[in-house]
């Protein structure tokens, strides 16, 4: 999914370091940073 710059990130549910279920959702009203990498030996 592309987004531009200014876009709304789509909600999304991923697993914390722990197993346990994050949400962006979660996170509503609050200054939250997303850090996304590419998998690890691939190109990009």
């Amino acid at each position: 999914m592309l987004l531009n710059v200014g876009d709304k990130a789509p909600d999304f549910t991923l697993p914390d370091a722990n197993e346990n279920d994050v949400s962006l959702k979660d996170y509503s009203g609050r200054k939250l940073v997303l850090w996304f990498f590419p998998k690890a030996n691939t190109p990009g």
